[in-house]
């Protein structure tokens, strides 16, 4: 493992995007996600995404410079064409339209279409909250989960987030249907480590905690029937209200060549009042402040665990594994040999 000053490898990895004639804005949306997911202790939607995105601007099937074709087909519903943007950038254009149109007809929602990868949800949604706004999002994958019972993976790991306003932090939830996403498993493939058993199949269909075998098999549903009921039923809505491909169908998140013909659903409420913000606080402080189970140190409510992780991870730098960190010198401005701010942990 590599530790890195979070500003060093934020400025490494916008000096890759623009190398790459990202423009700037965009350049630093995109970079902003991926250090936010490194943050927050989510390495599969961090830096280990950037080689992807770059080689999917090299290969003509993301374009860095569109901000998506926007049409609105009702007074609060929102048609967007991503045309085959960069995820969190079209994402956000999106966003910032509905959540204007939502300050006057309390709710509004973007459907979009031809869009790349959004990388971890919850940034979105903490965002809206923040501001007072209620967040809801979702989004299809490529199938890497299997049916519960089944052995080939048919079904997108269809995460789904919330962010409500809550004073003193909003409440940030944000999870996948599948028990884990297939980015975490590359992950522990870079890093050498076992999946935890009952998370993947192999190719053949049969359990394994070998992360690399599990990167062409399947991945299980979390909450076993419910969950694969509920990731159905994500894909089946995203699908249906964008217009996009649905199953093995669908491209462009783990592949460098594919058009990507995922969905993604936004939708923005204006709702909440100062008192409402004060009293869902409250309920929640009620919440961390009971008393934990033995073994347990506290209680936290989605979003705390991130939230704590982002301050270690400020003052000490985060963990890049060793093979995504040697790939960045081959993908624009090298970081170097040795930099002045990371050391090997070996």
């Amino acid at each position: 493992m590599v530790l890195v000053e979070v500003a060093r490898l934020r400025g490494i990895v916008l000096d890759i995007l623009l190398t790459h004639d990202v423009p700037e804005q965009a350049a630093k949306l995109q970079t902003d996600l991926l250090i936010a997911a490194e943050l927050r202790g989510h390495p599969s939607h961090g830096v280990l995404r950037l080689r992807r995105i770059v080689e999917r601007i090299r290969a003509g099937v993301s374009d860095p410079r569109t901000t998506g074709r926007h049409e609105w087909t009702g007074t609060a519903l929102l048609d967007v064409d991503g045309e085959q943007g960069l995820g969190p950038v079209v994402a956000m254009s999106a966003l910032g339209a509905i959540r204007e149109r939502a300050r006057t007809t309390g709710v509004a929602a973007a459907v979009i279409r031809h869009n790349n990868h959004l990388g971890m949800l919850s940034w979105y949604v903490e965002q809206i909250a923040q501001d007072g706004q209620v967040g809801i999002a979702t989004c299809t994958s490529e199938a890497l989960v299997h049916p519960w019972g089944g052995r080939r993976p048919l079904i997108g790991t269809n995460p789904i987030a919330i962010g409500v306003p809550a004073a003193p932090q909003p409440l940030v939830f944000d999870m996948a249907t599948g028990l884990v996403s297939m980015g975490k498993i590359h992950d522990h493939a870079q890093r050498g480590l076992a999946l935890r058993p009952g998370w993947a199949l192999d190719a053949d269909g049969e359990p394994t905690t070998d992360a690399a075998a599990a990167i062409n098999g399947a991945i299980a549903p979390f909450g076993e029937a419910k969950g694969y009921a509920l990731g159905l039923s994500l894909e089946v809505l995203v699908a249906t209200l964008t217009a996009s491909a649905t199953g093995t169908e669908v491209r462009g998140t783990l592949d460098s060549d594919q058009p990507s013909s995922k969905g993604d659903v936004f939708i923005v409420f204006d709702r909440p009042d100062r008192s409402v913000v004060d009293e869902i606080g409250e309920y929640l402080q009620s919440i961390r402040g009971t008393e934990p189970t033995s073994g347990t140190a506290s209680v936290l409510v989605p979003g705390d665990r991130a939230r704590l992780r982002r301050e270690v991870a400020l003052d000490h730098g985060v963990e890049v594994a060793d093979e995504v960190w040697r790939d960045l010198s081959t993908l624009g401005k090298s970081p170097g040999n040795s930099p002045a701010k990371a050391k090997s942990e070996h």
